[in-house]
């Protein structure tokens, strides 16, 4: 009797010693976790939750290449939409720019009438408004049509024209009378000013001129800024 005893005490204090994260937690029967450790519960556990994680990282990815496409298809939109309003007010400009050679005699007006002026101003305002390859465009027209030249018969449109921040690279402008023009800040790159006396007088303060050929070209009293 005494070593039976002995025998559930021994067992006892072994089920006692046993480390506590050995141990299973009290559930009740009914539950179907009984002797179910902590660790046990983390293993099952880790799976859901590293699905959970993969899942989310993966729909953020695609969220955000998602998002990249659409903002990627919304600005070719923007350019398309750019591009297609330059190539309008181009050809809104010749068709006016041509009403008004046509039917309102535009060559043979007087410096300061009605039908020079409003051709002057809608000159400018394009020329401001659209990029070098448009422009390129328009001083092709308007040196065909004799209307920025420097010779007597020319109307000279842009002498005295305001053309602040003008795109005009690498633009023929050789036979044009830029005489008093502002140009300040206007990208004159690569712009062909070769021998002519178009830049008398003409504000030139933060033109960009790199490139440009200004090769016996006159700058008299031009405005180049101050020297650095």
């Amino acid at each position: 009797m005494r070593d039976e005893e002995r025998s559930v005490g021994r067992k006892k204090l072994v089920r006692k010693a046993e480390p506590p994260s050995k141990r299973g937690i009290a559930w009740p029967r009914w539950t179907g976790f009984r002797n179910k450790t902590v660790w046990d519960f983390l293993q099952l556990l880790i799976v859901p939750l590293m699905l959970a994680a993969l899942g989310f990282w993966f729909t953020t990815q695609q969220d955000a290449r998602q998002q990249q496409i659409e903002n990627q298809r919304a600005e070719a939109e923007r350019e398309l939409a750019a591009q297609r309003a330059q190539d309008e007010a181009l050809q809104a400009y010749l068709d006016q720019m041509g009403s008004l050679l046509l039917e309102k005699d535009l060559r043979n007006s007087e410096e300061d009438s009605e039908v020079r002026t409003l051709a002057r101003a809608r000159t400018v305002t394009v020329i401001q408004r659209l990029d070098s390859d448009r422009n390129a465009n328009v001083i092709a027209f308007l040196n065909e049509a004799g209307l920025i030249g420097q010779g007597e018969s020319s109307i000279r449109l842009l002498t005295e024209a305001d053309l602040r921040g003008a795109q005009l690279q690498s633009i023929d402008l050789q036979e044009a009378d830029l005489r008093y023009a502002d140009l300040r800040e206007a990208d004159l790159r690569g712009a062909n000013l070769c021998g002519t006396f178009s830049l008398v007088l003409a504000d030139l303060r933060n033109a960009r001129l790199w490139d440009a050929d200004l090769e016996g070209a006159l700058l008299q009293d031009a405005n180049l800024g101050d020297p650095p």
